[in-house]
Protein backbone atom coordinates (compact mmCIF):
# COMPACT_ATOMS: atom_id res chain seq x y z
CA UNK A 1 0.00 0.00 0.00
CA UNK A 2 1.38 3.51 -0.79
CA UNK A 3 2.08 6.08 1.76
CA UNK A 4 -0.45 8.25 0.60
CA UNK A 5 -1.17 12.18 2.34
CA UNK A 6 -4.63 13.00 3.57
CA UNK A 7 -4.63 15.82 0.99
CA UNK A 8 -3.81 13.16 -1.71
CA UNK A 9 -6.33 10.84 -0.63
CA UNK A 10 -8.91 13.49 -0.51
CA UNK A 11 -8.52 14.33 -3.86
CA UNK A 12 -8.68 11.08 -5.09
CA UNK A 13 -11.71 10.13 -3.04
CA UNK A 14 -13.16 13.61 -3.72
CA UNK A 15 -12.35 14.80 -6.82
CA UNK A 16 -12.93 18.27 -8.05
CA UNK A 17 -13.40 19.68 -11.54
CA UNK A 18 -14.08 15.95 -13.10
CA UNK A 19 -15.70 16.30 -16.46
CA UNK A 20 -15.68 18.07 -19.95
CA UNK A 21 -15.91 21.88 -20.88
CA UNK A 22 -17.84 21.41 -24.17
CA UNK A 23 -16.55 25.25 -25.42
CA UNK A 24 -13.22 24.54 -24.04
CA UNK A 25 -11.16 26.91 -25.33
CA UNK A 26 -7.71 24.43 -24.67
CA UNK A 27 -7.50 20.85 -24.79
CA UNK A 28 -4.29 18.87 -23.39
CA UNK A 29 -4.33 14.93 -23.80
CA UNK A 30 -1.31 12.91 -22.73
CA UNK A 31 -0.75 9.50 -22.28
CA UNK A 32 -3.01 6.61 -23.67
CA UNK A 33 -4.97 3.14 -22.10
CA UNK A 34 -2.06 1.14 -23.46
CA UNK A 35 0.51 2.75 -21.34
CA UNK A 36 -2.05 2.39 -18.16
CA UNK A 37 -2.16 6.10 -17.96
CA UNK A 38 -4.29 8.77 -19.59
CA UNK A 39 -5.29 12.27 -18.89
CA UNK A 40 -7.22 14.57 -21.03
CA UNK A 41 -7.55 18.45 -19.60
CA UNK A 42 -10.21 21.12 -20.40
CA UNK A 43 -9.55 24.93 -19.76
CA UNK A 44 -11.92 27.85 -20.22
CA UNK A 45 -10.80 31.51 -20.71
CA UNK A 46 -12.61 34.45 -19.56
CA UNK A 47 -12.79 37.79 -21.31
CA UNK A 48 -9.35 38.54 -19.40
CA UNK A 49 -8.05 35.24 -20.80
CA UNK A 50 -7.76 33.89 -17.03
CA UNK A 51 -8.32 30.35 -16.76
CA UNK A 52 -12.08 30.40 -15.09
CA UNK A 53 -12.89 26.63 -15.31
CA UNK A 54 -11.01 23.34 -15.58
CA UNK A 55 -12.20 20.11 -15.69
CA UNK A 56 -10.49 16.55 -16.14
CA UNK A 57 -11.00 12.83 -17.59
CA UNK A 58 -8.25 10.69 -16.14
CA UNK A 59 -7.70 7.14 -16.35
CA UNK A 60 -5.07 5.96 -13.87
CA UNK A 61 -3.88 5.22 -10.41
CA UNK A 62 -5.13 6.91 -7.23
CA UNK A 63 -2.43 9.30 -7.64
CA UNK A 64 -2.96 10.22 -11.35
CA UNK A 65 -6.44 11.20 -10.05
CA UNK A 66 -5.20 13.46 -7.08
CA UNK A 67 -3.17 14.95 -9.39
CA UNK A 68 -5.23 15.86 -12.12
CA UNK A 69 -7.67 17.04 -9.24
CA UNK A 70 -5.30 19.34 -7.66
CA UNK A 71 -4.60 20.62 -11.23
CA UNK A 72 -7.49 21.76 -11.81
CA UNK A 73 -7.68 23.69 -8.50
CA UNK A 74 -4.27 25.44 -8.61
CA UNK A 75 -4.67 26.80 -12.23
CA UNK A 76 -8.12 28.51 -11.78
CA UNK A 77 -7.87 32.08 -11.47
CA UNK A 78 -3.96 32.17 -13.44
CA UNK A 79 -3.34 33.69 -16.83
CA UNK A 80 -1.68 31.15 -19.37
CA UNK A 81 1.69 32.05 -18.51
CA UNK A 82 1.23 32.07 -15.28
CA UNK A 83 -0.38 28.42 -15.22
CA UNK A 84 2.93 27.61 -17.66
CA UNK A 85 4.91 28.20 -14.89
CA UNK A 86 3.73 25.16 -12.59
CA UNK A 87 6.16 22.67 -12.56
CA UNK A 88 5.79 18.54 -11.33
CA UNK A 89 6.77 19.23 -8.24
CA UNK A 90 5.00 22.22 -7.55
CA UNK A 91 1.94 20.15 -7.94
CA UNK A 92 3.40 17.35 -5.79
CA UNK A 93 3.95 19.65 -3.14
CA UNK A 94 0.55 20.95 -3.44
CA UNK A 95 -0.63 17.64 -2.43
CA UNK A 96 2.01 17.58 0.23
CA UNK A 97 3.95 15.14 -1.46
CA UNK A 98 3.76 11.93 -3.65
CA UNK A 99 5.60 8.33 -3.72
CA UNK A 100 8.57 8.64 -5.72
CA UNK A 101 7.33 5.85 -7.75
CA UNK A 102 4.34 7.96 -8.73
CA UNK A 103 6.12 11.02 -9.06
CA UNK A 104 5.29 10.26 -12.96
CA UNK A 105 1.79 11.36 -12.45
CA UNK A 106 2.54 14.70 -11.58
CA UNK A 107 4.81 14.84 -14.51
CA UNK A 108 1.46 13.68 -16.60
CA UNK A 109 -0.51 16.62 -14.85
CA UNK A 110 1.57 19.25 -15.51
CA UNK A 111 2.56 17.89 -19.51
CA UNK A 112 -1.49 17.81 -20.17
CA UNK A 113 -1.35 21.65 -19.23
CA UNK A 114 0.89 22.24 -21.71
CA UNK A 115 -0.53 20.45 -24.19
CA UNK A 116 -3.84 22.08 -23.53
CA UNK A 117 -1.42 25.47 -23.70
CA UNK A 118 -0.25 24.30 -26.72
CA UNK A 119 -3.76 23.63 -28.37
CA UNK A 120 -5.45 26.85 -27.28
CA UNK A 121 -2.52 28.80 -28.82
CA UNK A 122 -1.88 26.31 -31.75
CA UNK A 123 1.68 25.40 -31.42
CA UNK A 124 3.53 22.07 -31.18
CA UNK A 125 3.53 20.69 -27.98
CA UNK A 126 7.38 22.19 -26.59
CA UNK A 127 7.95 18.40 -24.97
CA UNK A 128 6.82 16.26 -27.95
CA UNK A 129 9.01 18.17 -30.08
CA UNK A 130 12.24 16.06 -28.87
CA UNK A 131 13.97 12.67 -29.70
CA UNK A 132 11.53 9.83 -28.58
CA UNK A 133 14.35 7.90 -26.67
CA UNK A 134 11.23 5.44 -24.81
CA UNK A 135 8.69 3.88 -27.36
CA UNK A 136 6.72 2.20 -25.04
CA UNK A 137 5.59 5.10 -23.58
CA UNK A 138 6.28 7.87 -25.56
CA UNK A 139 8.94 9.84 -23.69
CA UNK A 140 11.31 12.41 -25.24
CA UNK A 141 14.41 13.68 -24.92
CA UNK A 142 13.54 16.74 -23.50
CA UNK A 143 11.15 15.19 -21.25
CA UNK A 144 14.07 13.22 -19.86
CA UNK A 145 16.60 16.62 -19.50
CA UNK A 146 13.73 18.31 -17.90
CA UNK A 147 13.06 16.17 -14.85
CA UNK A 148 16.72 15.53 -14.47
CA UNK A 149 17.46 18.75 -14.38
CA UNK A 150 14.48 20.18 -12.58
CA UNK A 151 14.16 17.08 -9.99
CA UNK A 152 18.24 16.36 -9.50
CA UNK A 153 17.52 12.89 -10.67
CA UNK A 154 20.58 10.54 -10.36
CA UNK A 155 19.73 7.12 -11.32
CA UNK A 156 17.72 5.29 -14.45
CA UNK A 157 15.41 4.49 -12.10
CA UNK A 158 14.44 7.89 -10.73
CA UNK A 159 14.19 8.76 -14.48
CA UNK A 160 11.51 5.94 -14.58
CA UNK A 161 9.80 7.09 -10.99
CA UNK A 162 9.36 10.95 -12.63
CA UNK A 163 8.82 9.73 -16.60
CA UNK A 164 8.01 6.45 -17.29
CA UNK A 165 10.78 5.80 -19.02
CA UNK A 166 12.60 2.84 -19.10
CA UNK A 167 9.62 0.90 -17.20
CA UNK A 168 8.75 -0.91 -20.11
CA UNK A 169 10.61 -3.21 -22.13
CA UNK A 170 13.96 -1.54 -20.82
CA UNK A 171 15.55 -1.08 -24.47
CA UNK A 172 16.14 2.57 -23.71
CA UNK A 173 18.07 2.23 -20.81
CA UNK A 174 21.35 2.61 -22.49
CA UNK A 175 20.33 5.46 -23.93
CA UNK A 176 19.08 7.24 -20.43
CA UNK A 177 22.10 6.76 -18.93
CA UNK A 178 23.80 8.47 -22.03
CA UNK A 179 21.40 11.22 -21.10
CA UNK A 180 21.80 10.94 -17.30
CA UNK A 181 25.82 11.44 -17.80
CA UNK A 182 25.57 14.46 -20.49
CA UNK A 183 23.52 16.07 -17.92
CA UNK A 184 25.22 15.49 -14.43
CA UNK A 185 28.56 16.00 -15.46
CA UNK A 186 27.90 18.79 -17.71
CA UNK A 187 25.13 20.59 -16.43
CA UNK A 188 23.60 23.18 -18.87
CA UNK A 189 22.64 26.16 -16.81
CA UNK A 190 20.80 27.42 -20.68
CA UNK A 191 19.21 23.96 -21.32
CA UNK A 192 16.19 25.05 -19.29
CA UNK A 193 14.40 27.98 -17.52
CA UNK A 194 14.58 28.26 -13.88
CA UNK A 195 11.05 28.00 -12.06
CA UNK A 196 11.70 30.28 -9.47
CA UNK A 197 13.06 32.73 -11.59
CA UNK A 198 11.96 32.53 -14.99
CA UNK A 199 13.27 34.75 -17.43
CA UNK A 200 10.78 38.02 -18.80
CA UNK A 201 9.70 38.15 -22.53
CA UNK A 202 12.25 41.27 -22.17
CA UNK A 203 14.70 39.06 -20.84
CA UNK A 204 14.27 36.35 -23.79
CA UNK A 205 13.82 38.78 -26.58
CA UNK A 206 17.34 40.41 -25.85
CA UNK A 207 19.32 37.34 -25.71
CA UNK A 208 17.56 36.54 -28.60
CA UNK A 209 18.11 38.99 -30.84
CA UNK A 210 21.95 39.27 -29.39
CA UNK A 211 22.55 35.94 -30.74
CA UNK A 212 20.92 36.76 -34.10
CA UNK A 213 23.38 39.50 -34.52
CA UNK A 214 26.55 37.85 -32.69
CA UNK A 215 26.34 34.80 -34.66
CA UNK A 216 23.00 33.75 -36.88
CA UNK A 217 22.65 36.83 -39.14
CA UNK A 218 26.52 36.52 -39.92
CA UNK A 219 26.17 32.80 -41.45
CA UNK A 220 23.07 33.53 -42.85
CA UNK A 221 24.36 36.65 -44.73
CA UNK A 222 27.22 34.80 -46.35
CA UNK A 223 24.56 32.63 -48.18
CA UNK A 224 22.43 35.81 -49.19
CA UNK A 225 20.24 35.85 -46.59
CA UNK A 226 18.64 37.35 -43.52
CA UNK A 227 16.81 36.73 -40.07
CA UNK A 228 14.04 38.81 -38.24
CA UNK A 229 12.52 37.94 -34.62
CA UNK A 230 8.74 38.83 -35.71
CA UNK A 231 7.33 37.38 -32.22
CA UNK A 232 8.28 35.71 -28.66
CA UNK A 233 5.09 34.13 -26.91
CA UNK A 234 6.21 32.29 -23.89
CA UNK A 235 8.93 29.30 -25.53
CA UNK A 236 7.51 30.00 -29.31
CA UNK A 237 9.65 31.83 -31.13
CA UNK A 238 8.55 33.33 -34.85
CA UNK A 239 11.13 34.47 -37.25
CA UNK A 240 10.88 35.12 -40.74
CA UNK A 241 13.55 34.58 -42.98
CA UNK A 242 14.55 37.34 -45.78
CA UNK A 243 16.36 37.34 -48.91
CA UNK A 244 18.11 33.80 -50.37
CA UNK A 245 17.05 32.09 -46.69
CA UNK A 246 13.38 33.36 -47.63
CA UNK A 247 12.98 31.58 -50.97
CA UNK A 248 15.24 28.83 -49.68
CA UNK A 249 13.56 24.90 -49.97
CA UNK A 250 16.03 24.12 -47.30
CA UNK A 251 14.36 26.72 -44.99
CA UNK A 252 12.58 24.68 -42.70
CA UNK A 253 15.78 22.62 -42.37
CA UNK A 254 18.01 26.17 -41.76
CA UNK A 255 14.77 27.14 -38.60
CA UNK A 256 15.23 23.58 -37.02
CA UNK A 257 19.19 22.47 -37.75
CA UNK A 258 20.54 25.59 -37.24
CA UNK A 259 18.30 28.55 -35.58
CA UNK A 260 16.58 26.34 -33.10
CA UNK A 261 19.73 24.39 -32.43
CA UNK A 262 21.84 27.61 -31.80
CA UNK A 263 18.74 29.14 -29.51
CA UNK A 264 18.13 25.93 -27.27
CA UNK A 265 22.24 26.18 -26.54
CA UNK A 266 22.67 29.81 -25.81
CA UNK A 267 18.85 31.03 -24.50
CA UNK A 268 16.98 28.18 -23.02
CA UNK A 269 16.90 24.68 -24.37
CA UNK A 270 12.65 24.96 -24.27
CA UNK A 271 12.67 27.38 -27.35
CA UNK A 272 10.62 26.37 -30.51
CA UNK A 273 11.39 28.18 -34.07
CA UNK A 274 8.61 28.68 -36.32
CA UNK A 275 8.33 30.84 -39.58
CA UNK A 276 6.43 33.40 -39.86
CA UNK A 277 3.01 32.55 -42.26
Amino acid sequence: MWDYTDKVRDHFMNPRNVGEIPDADGIGEVGSLACGDALKLFLKLGPDKRITDAKFKTFGCASAIASSSALTEMVKGLTLDEAAQISNEDLADYLGGLPKEKMHCSVMGREALEAAIANYRNVPIPMAQGEVVCECFGVTDLEVRRAILESKLKSVEEITNFTKAGGGCGRCHERLEEILREERLEPKTATLPEQKRPLTNIQKIKMIEELFEREIRPALRKDGGDIELVDLDGDFVTVALRGACGTCKKSKITLKEYVEKKLREQVLGNLIVEEAR
